[in-house]
């Protein structure tokens, strides 16, 4: 299906397209329950930090967790403000692996947020492509 490097430099862009979209879905579908969660739900969440050595404020970095993700999930998908997003979402993906670690997670558990980390600093290399929302106002801004 795709033979030569010609050809595949055609498809890149869709595939961009489809590991954002469909990572940026699962985000979204992540953060909306820690987001509308509540209080409750976000001191759960940002008990995660005390892994990190941060013990106060877990209601505020719960819900800053929750946001990152719903919101970040969005702008993943639409590739929109895409270097910030994917800072933040490394950063989460590495509290959740310092969580896995210090609870004895296991290869198992800490390899789903590693996996997503190196997606994400990949993705910041490679750019949203060019059907994102980024592409389009970096496009009329050189015209």
């Amino acid at each position: 299906m795709l033979k030569g490097g010609r050809r595949r430099g055609v498809y890149r862009d869709i595939g961009l397209l489809i590991i954002r979209a469909g990572l940026g879905v699962v985000f979204v579908l992540h953060g909306y329950p820690k987001v509308f969660g509540g209080p409750e739900k976000w001191e759960e969440v940002g008990a995660t930090m005390q892994y990190l050595g941060i013990e106060f404020a877990p209601m505020f970095f719960g819900f800053m967790a929750g946001a990152i993700e719903l919101f970040g999930g969005l702008f993943l998908a639409f590739g929109l403000f895409f270097t910030p997003t994917l800072a933040l979402m490394i950063l989460v993906m590495a509290v959740a692996a310092a969580e896995q670690v210090a609870t004895g997670g296991g290869l198992t558990g800490i390899a789903h947020p590693i996996e997503l980390a190196l997606v994400f600093l990949g993705l910041l290399f490679i750019g949203p492509g060019r059907y994102s929302l980024e592409w389009r106002i970096n496009r009329r801004r050189r015209y």
